[in-house]
């Protein structure tokens, strides 16, 4: 008998979007809602989530490690220096998603982030600076409850488009927070709610 591909490996509950294909049980257990520390990895989850805009994420995750090799592991130094002709043979690239505008707004926003480490500001500090209270951000019980973007999302969206960076709307800021630590929106019965420790919170504009 063949085993659905919807069926967990164990019979732990876990979030219903995670049961939805099998390439999301592994980023759901492993690595959804932990947080992250380094400027790549903030600027990798920027750019995916940006991608993922108008796509179900199993795509974007589906080709995550091309992704990281055409962007040179998401170094923002290197992609900052892409030019015309990166950009002409990343769109050739069918291994990645080849939307003109998410690959130029990814290069563009490497280089918001060099601005911004010009400026003394630290990318992931001043993500996470948005971070909600955790005590004012109740544990969804079902997953009809997530909400989509909140008062913090959007606030971050406004943020960072004033430093020059696109594809960052208040929906894909929220997805962020929940793909980083920043927001538990395991629902109540996922065996990860509250598994993990608070994600980092940063003392930028967003933390008063």
């Amino acid at each position: 008998m063949t085993t659905p591909a919807t069926t967990p490996p164990d019979d732990r509950g876990r979030c219903d979007w995670a049961l939805s294909a099998p390439d999301y049980v592994a980023y759901h257990d492993d690595e959804w809602g932990r947080p992250v520390h380094d400027t790549a990895a903030w600027f990798e989850r920027l750019t995916l989530e940006g991608f993922q805009s108008g796509l179900s994420w199993i795509v974007v995750l589906r080709k995550r490690l091309a992704f990281r090799e055409v962007f040179a592991g998401f170094d923002p130094e290197t992609v900052a220096r892409f030019g015309d002709d990166d950009v002409a043979r990343l769109l050739g690239d069918a291994r990645i998603v080849r939307n003109r505008q998410k690959i130029e707004a990814t290069v563009a926003n490497a280089r918001a982030v060099l601005d911004m480490a010009d400026a003394g500001d630290d990318l992931g500090a001043f993500l996470a600076s948005y971070a909600p209270d955790p005590a004012a951000h109740p544990r969804p019980a079902t997953l009809s409850e997530v909400p989509g973007s909140t008062r913090e999302s959007t606030a971050l969206s406004k943020a960072l488009k004033k430093r020059g960076f696109r594809f960052v709307g208040p929906t894909t800021c929220y997805a962020l927070m929940q793909a980083t630590g920043l927001v538990d929106d395991h629902v109540a019965y996922c065996w990860r709610a509250g598994a993990v420790p608070e994600g980092p919170r940063g003392t930028g504009p967003g933390s008063s």
